[in-house]
């Protein structure tokens, strides 16, 4: 059933199918009753909960849970962008990945999830120009998730980062909306180049997992990049590089590789 506490002005199925799935677990397990209702039986509205997940799991002897809070909450206030952003990457979470059976699975479990949340708020932070507070997010994301994201990457709607185990993504970098990227991913430079020297990743993309994309370069949308390629050109949409150095081994078989989540190269060369 729908959460009681949501303000009768607001329409959020995503929130209400969370709010009844938690009700749901705590039939079925009744020890993460307390689990439950902090995080989010609690709450009024899926921000105010993303907000205290995001700083629970920041929070440390350096910054308390109470201040990240107040700094979360203040954003989500300022900018409802975040929500929306978040409630596409949850979705995008759920329909994609195969372990995900439930709407509240990525916001209480999924690292991946949460420290994308996270940059989101650290990059909302960057943009308002209090940049220390930005890495301090950048380096407690790091050390609590295993993803390094840099504040001033720029990246879209609709992420699904996979295990999410030594994800980096560069300061420059740009990723467009409706990705996914597995573990072990670089988004990285070639050096020490300085200004605009990491990938720009267009709409659609799947990233395999142990892949390094290097460079001021383009993906092309609803591109793959197979498992454990080193990519150093830019690469035309719809194709499927893969390789050390990365090459193009056909097309990407697909209108939406992310969302398919079809790493078989056979298939997008037309094998079978």
């Amino acid at each position: 059933m729908a959460n009681p506490k949501t303000k009768l002005a607001e329409i959020d199925p995503v929130w209400d199918r969370i709010c009844s799935e938690a009700e749901e677990a705590i039939k079925t397990e009744p020890l993460m009753g307390s689990l439950l209702h902090q995080c989010i039986l609690h709450h009024h509205r899926f921000q105010d909960a993303l907000a205290y997940r995001v700083s629970m799991k920041l929070a440390s002897a350096e910054m308390s849970e109470q201040l990240l809070r107040e700094i979360a909450d203040d954003a989500y206030e300022a900018a409802p962008d975040l929500t929306a952003a978040a409630r596409a990457d949850l979705v995008a979470t759920y329909e994609r990945d195969p372990a995900c059976h439930r709407f509240l699975h990525p916001l209480l479990y999924f690292k991946g999830y949460q420290a994308v949340q996270a940059y989101r708020l650290g990059h909302y932070l960057w943009q308002q120009g209090r940049k220390d507070m930005a890495y301090f997010l950048q380096m407690r994301i790091s050390e609590t998730f295993g993803v390094d994201i840099h504040p001033a990457a720029r990246i879209g709607r609709g992420i699904m980062i996979d295990h999410a185990h030594s994800i980096v993504i560069g300061e420059t970098a740009v990723v467009g909306d409706n990705v996914s990227i597995l573990h072990t991913v670089t988004l990285g430079g070639t050096g020490k180049e300085d200004e605009d020297r990491h990938p720009k990743i267009g709409d659609g993309v799947l990233i395999g997992a142990g892949a390094s994309v290097l460079g001021n370069i383009k993906i092309g949308d609803r591109s793959r990049i197979a498992a454990g390629s080193v990519v150093l050109n830019d690469v035309p949409c719809c194709k499927t590089v893969a390789g050390v150095p990365a090459k193009i081994v056909g097309e990407a078989g697909c209108d939406q590789p992310s969302v398919s989540m079809d790493q078989l190269l056979k298939k997008c060369m037309g094998e079978g």
